[in-house]
């Protein structure tokens, strides 16, 4: 009988430490997701102003081109 309470408490220790602190899991993962947006949106940021220079540059060798074909 000893024997079976000693593994029952065993059991319920381990079920216990396998549960963890949630409450900090959860708040690292939501630092990690707001980091991961943030580094996102300013790649797309990145991007979009890359794609606004590679027109504007686009227009600028069309406009000289029509400018010497005139």
């Amino acid at each position: 009988m000893k024997k079976l309470v000693l593994m029952v408490a065993a059991i319920a220790a381990v079920s216990f430490a396998s549960c963890g602190n949630k409450a900090a899991d959860a708040e690292q993962a939501k630092a990690d997701s707001i980091r991961i947006a943030d580094s996102i949106a300013a790649a797309e940021a990145a991007a979009a102003e890359l794609a606004a220079a590679e027109a504007a540059a686009a227009d600028s060798v069309a406009t000289d081109s029509v400018a010497e074909v005139k």
